[in-house]
């Protein structure tokens, strides 16, 4: 079998297709490394000595099929104890549309894991075993997922083939699922069924299952339109770094290098600089293979602005007559990541937004909530490790923020502990997704 692949960095961002980025979750055993390995065989964007190695490495375990899971559970850890533990990232591309894979774990002791690859997802593939339906694990992942606000959610139900891909079962799953789903805010609830192992419905069409007149799912997430839900905000462009070549040549550049976080900046348009308020227009923009016309995310680009401002890193460009909030008391949800101590009250970090440095302190818990129920444990003194919660913190200086669910950029930090180094928290500006 001749297969074929495009999976380079080069492949990935040379501009010929869109890029669309999914997170897979589900429970232990409900087969997420088997449907990604389904992509990419059934797609044919493997490489062979990668197809014969699973199927060596399927044969000296005895199995009687080609285990397509091999694909993407790469860590030797996950084989030993036959679960995925970490986020394992994954490439590929088909003629309408690059992908980007987040493959996350699915025990409860990981849901820092799953926050770290879904926060930049496009679509979250939660899978569903038809035979269990729907358990408290795919509550918590749905509830995740409108929390990092994926705009996008496809409910797999995942091994028809053990129950005789019966439209029942896969009814009752969706009602189930819709039910729970109703009291989150899903902008976008897709169902499908498939057989992962057997590759019903997950790149091409099942004939086992003529009841279901939705697309398979590759032909789904080829087709989704996502760029719209990357441009919920204005113009928010953070200075990452200031230029000022040295050479006698270039000694009049000075240009602002960043990654736009917000909206379309074009040559001529007027400008806000934060934190001082004073406007310019934008002379001209920069990028690697030179000056383009316009900039819009999640390009990395270099803004040269018309007047000369007092500019530094951290600083915030935006459109006059829509800035961020500029705050220094934030109202966020987070997710605790730090294994040897809580978050309690009281308690200093370090605060990274953007391009922007800070320190704050941790001025109230207002609730640390169940992610499998949604209740609201008001009276909780502390957030522990793989705990989401409401906070209130108090900045050292304004940051330049937006609700999340309006910019995910603007509107998400990240917490520090300064003694350590390490990131113990991941935050969101904004109140929790609503439930009823």
């Amino acid at each position: 079998m001749t297969t074929t692949i495009e999976t380079t960095a080069e492949a990935l961002t040379d501009g010929s297709t869109d890029l669309l980025r999914f997170a897979t979750a589900g429970s232990v055993d409900d087969g997420k490394s088997t449907l990604i390995g389904r992509l990419l065989f059934d797609s044919k964007t493997i490489f062979e000595d990668q197809l014969e190695s699973v199927e060596k490495v399927s044969t000296e375990r005895g199995n009687d099929y080609t285990d397509l899971a091999l694909l993407t559970d790469g860590l030797r850890a996950e084989r030993e104890q036959g679960i995925t533990i970490d986020v394992a990232y994954r490439y590929f591309a088909t003629p309408k549309r690059k992908f980007i894979i987040a493959d996350t774990p699915g025990h409860i002791q990981y849901t820092r894991n799953m926050v770290t690859g879904a926060s930049t997802a496009d679509v979250a593939l939660i899978l569903v075993d038809a035979r269990k339906g729907v358990i408290e694990q795919s509550r918590r992942h749905t509830f995740l997922a409108t929390l990092l606000g994926v705009p996008h959610i496809v409910v797999c139900v995942n091994k028809m083939d053990l129950v005789d891909y019966s439209e029942e079962v896969f009814e009752n799953i969706r009602k189930d699922y819709t039910d729970f789903a109703s009291r989150l805010r899903v902008p976008d609830l897709t169902f499908i069924p498939v057989s992962a192992l057997a590759g019903d419905n997950v790149v091409n069409r099942s004939e086992n299952m003529p009841w279901f007149d939705g697309r398979p799912l590759l032909s789904h997430l080829e087709s989704l339109h996502v760029a719209s839900d990357r441009n919920l905000q204005d113009v928010r462009f953070p200075v990452q770094y200031v230029i000022r070549p040295q050479s006698h040549d270039a000694r009049d550049y000075r240009g602002y290098a960043g990654t736009v976080s917000g909206g379309v900046m074009k040559p001529g348009d007027t400008v806000r600089v934060l934190p001082s308020g004073l406007e310019t227009t934008i002379e001209a923009i920069d990028t690697a293979d030179g000056p383009v016309d316009e900039a819009f995310p999640p390009m990395a680009v270099t803004v040269r602005l018309a007047d000369e401002i007092d500019i530094s890193r951290g600083d915030m460009i935006c459109r006059p007559q829509n800035s961020p909030a500029a705050l220094q008391d934030i109202d966020a949800q987070i997710c605790w990541m730090d294994e040897t101590a809580p978050l309690v009250k009281g308690k200093k970090y370090a605060i990274k937004h953007t391009t922007r440095w800070a320190r704050t302190m941790v001025k109230d818990i207002n609730y640390r909530i169940d992610v499998n129920t949604l209740h609201r444990d008001e009276d909780a003194t502390e957030i522990g490790l793989n705990e989401i919660g409401r906070i209130q913190l108090r900045v050292t200086q304004p940051l330049f923020v937006d609700p999340y669910r309006q910019n995910r950029e603007t509107g998400a930090f990240i917490l520090v502990d300064e003694s350590t180094n390490k990131t113990v928290a991941a935050g969101m500006v904004g109140g929790l997704p609503h439930a009823s």
